[in-house]
């Protein structure tokens, strides 16, 4: 792929704060700069990020419905009750492949048969009102924990922890459907007087799903994820501790982009290839030779994934390439109803790396289409797909990923409005690839220091992207000694 450089010079203010922030911290004014690029301008401010600290966790209490949550957890528990955790099959849920993203009345029947009063959902059931409505009248509750976009109605639940509601007073909006969790987890243990620190071997559980779910890595979201880290690499549950072994990472340090690209596709391979639970059963496992087996199988089950993928991934790309030749297109919608339903996020995401524009990727299942859409850096896709809800039967998501449904004789008039909706509100600068530049830097500037000062700036991810630095008029033998660090541009 072809990028386009993207470099706005300082100007002569920032440079000035650049250099009493730097001062202040011990840092050179470059990387002074990247933190006031990230919002951060003050010397208090620089040290929370630099250390968070649990203790400034925000508290619970200050989600919409929390306390509602809690209360009904406990006389759950008082009364004995039977509860069900429910989630999706990515990283930060995890159901079985047949019932499909959400809730479903076969779930809920399932719950029925089993006696279940209390539903807990992880990541979905935002948009389930139906589905609730039928839940209510076979006398089970419902308490939702979720992070997608909610509609103007909310589905009957007993209580709805969601930090996207039009009406939260939450003051972090960005938590991954994991995060929902624990901060209810959170809440029940101040509620019942259980210290914290029986909450810290979680921690490694919020890592994983912070970081497969591509949530911004600020605030608390950067809190829960720098200790969650720490606990992933020295001491990883049972079920994680499989998968990291498999992975080859033990004894290292571990890194967001170890669980992007190693950790959560293994976990994802499982509801993605075949079924869900067996993920879950890993991940709550407690004896070691037993997941390093159920660990050995997801393992399996991600190489068929990858066989999947890459196929798919170039079926697609000869539809795309086909259609390229007739005329240019601002995104991209595909159906086939012979490809994989698990797989199709991934391929959405391929093609939009690819061709760089908002993608739609849809297969046939129970006899409608479903799919998975991607977005490019900063176009909202959600509110594209909102603009065509009169033909979906579902639909929820955030900027960058949305799952829709709808029926297959209304695909045509859905990519025509798809792509006619893009085509008019897509800006120009969000059509072509770009590599935002940081800092322009000479060689001189490369020291230890800055390498090790570098390297507090993690965890990284969205909102706190790896720094991206360039030097200029570099000759060969300039960089003779710098092949590790530099090729006209360098990305830490």
């Amino acid at each position: 792929m072809h990028f386009k450089w993207n470099y706005e010079p300082p100007t002569s203010e920032r440079q000035t704060a650049a250099k009493e922030l730097g001062e202040k911290i011990g840092m050179s004014p470059i990387l002074a700069d990247l933190l006031i690029q990230r919002g951060i301008k003050t010397e208090s401010a620089a040290k929370r990020f630099f250390r968070p600290m649990l203790s400034e966790l925000i508290d619970p209490f200050l989600m919409n419905d929390m306390d509602v949550a809690v209360d009904r957890l406990n006389d759950a528990m008082g009364r004995k009750e039977r509860i069900m955790v429910y989630g999706d099959y990515d990283v930060d849920g995890c159901t079985r492949y047949e019932e499909g993203y959400g809730i479903s009345r076969k779930g809920i029947d399932y719950a029925k048969e089993a006696g279940v009063k209390l539903v807990i959902v992880l990541d979905c059931g935002i948009k389930a009102i139906e589905e609730i409505k039928y839940a209510k009248t076979q006398g089970i509750d419902f308490i939702i924990c979720d992070h997608h976009v909610p509609d103007d109605e909310l589905p009957e639940a007993v209580a709805i922890l969601n930090p996207k509601r039009i009406d939260s007073t939450y003051p972090f909006k960005d938590l991954c459907g994991c995060g929902v969790g624990f901060k209810f987890m959170q809440a029940f243990a101040k509620n019942n007087g259980i210290p914290f620190s029986r909450l810290i071997p979680l921690l490694d559980f919020c890592a994983v799903s912070i970081a497969a779910d591509i949530v911004p890595i600020m605030g608390e979201n950067r809190i829960l994820a720098f200790h969650g880290l720490k606990q992933l690499s020295t001491s990883p549950s049972v079920g994680l501790k499989s998968i990291i072994d498999i992975c080859g990472l033990t004894g290292r340090e571990i890194t967001m982009s170890d669980i992007v690209f190693k950790i959560g596709p293994r976990i994802n391979a499982s509801g993605r290839m075949q079924n869900g639970t067996e993920a879950v059963d890993l991940l709550v496992e407690r004896d070691f030779e037993k997941a390093l087996s159920e660990a050995s199988h997801i393992n399996e089950y991600n190489e068929q994934r990858k066989d999947v993928d890459k196929q798919m991934t170039e079926e697609a790309n000869q539809i795309v390439e086909k259609l390229e030749s007739q005329e240019h297109q601002s995104s991209i919608v595909l159906f086939d109803e012979n490809w994989k339903k698990g797989v199709i996020g991934i391929v959405a995401s391929r093609l939009t790396e690819l061709y760089y524009r908002p993608t739609v990727v849809l297969t046939k299942f129970n006899g409608i289409a479903t799919g998975s859409a991607r977005s490019v850096a900063g176009y909202d896709l959600y509110d594209a797909i909102k603009s065509c809800r009169d033909l979906l039967l579902n639909f929820g998501g955030h900027t960058y990923a949305v799952g829709l449904s709808l029926r297959i004789e209304n695909i045509p008039e859905f990519r025509r409005r798809f792509q006619k909706y893009v085509s008019e509100h897509i800006l120009p600068e969000q059509t072509e690839a770009t590599l935002d530049i940081n800092a322009v830097v000479d060689f001189k500037d490369v020291t230890k220091k800055l390498h090790n000062d570098l390297k507090k700036f993690a965890p990284h991810g969205p909102d706190n992207p790896k720094p991206l630095f360039c030097t200029r008029n570099v000759v060969s033998r300039s960089i003779s000694n710098w092949n590790w660090w530099i090729r006209s541009r360098v990305m830490y």
